[in-house]
This record gives C-alpha cells, structure tokens and sequence, in this order.
C-alpha cells in the first residue's frame, strides 16, 4: 500500500483520516499544517498528500503550490467544507493547482477510499 500525508487542522477529522486509511492497509503520516507538511516532506517520501484547504499557518493552496514546486511527484487530494466564499471555489482553484482529485466536506469512509485508489491508479 501508500504511505500517506495528512495536512488537517482539526484533531478529531485528521485522526479519522489517518485511522481509516490506516485499517485500509496505509502507512499514514499526520500533521496538521502546510508547513509540517512541507518539513516532513524534506525527511520522507510520500506517494499522495491529502490536503485541508483552510487551515492556519500555512493553508491548503499555499502548501499545494509548495508541493508542486518542491515534491511534484506527490499526488495531492484537496479536501474542504467552505470557507467565505463557499467549498466550490477553493476546490476548483486547488484543482487548478495540481490537486489530482477533490472532495467536498462532508464526505465518507467510502468516497475517500475510492478517492485514494483513483488517485494511486493514476
């Protein structure tokens, strides 16, 4: 299977994250910035980033951006739940920056997983 970056802000969402990849035979790597992100990526190698879009210290779009700069290899998935201007809009800005693959808060278990595999196939 992957091993697989997780950049969420909020606790409760990122340990969701890491345990259902997890039980889905993952390697998961969580933090909850771009900027943990970006510092874990120097250490280690990931095949896919699954990203929060709204986040403080470093959000989403500016960690998608950084990726695709230094680590264009990792796949990125663009998760949000909205933002001023609605999850739409950030969606679409994060597809146009790279993400392979985005998904709309709330979502489940399943359309992750189906995300993931999507997203590795590619």
């Amino acid at each position: 299977m992957a091993r697989i970056l997780v950049i969420e802000d909020a606790p409760d969402e990122r340990q969701l994250l890491t345990e259902v990849l997890s039980v889905a035979g993952h390697e998961v790597c969580p933090v909850s910035h771009g900027l943990e992100a970006l510092n874990l990526l120097r250490q280690t190698s990931v095949e896919l980033a699954i990203t929060d879009l709204l986040m403080p210290e470093m959000d989403g779009i500016e960690t998608i951006l950084a990726m695709r700069q230094k680590f264009p290899w990792v796949k990125i998935i663009a998760v949000s739940g909205g933002g001023v201007f609605g999850p739409e809009h950030c969606l679409r800005l994060a597809r146009n920056l790279g993400a392979r693959h985005v998904l709309e808060k709330p979502f489940t278990s399943e359309e992750m997983l189906r995300a993931v595999k999507s997203v590795l196939m590619d």
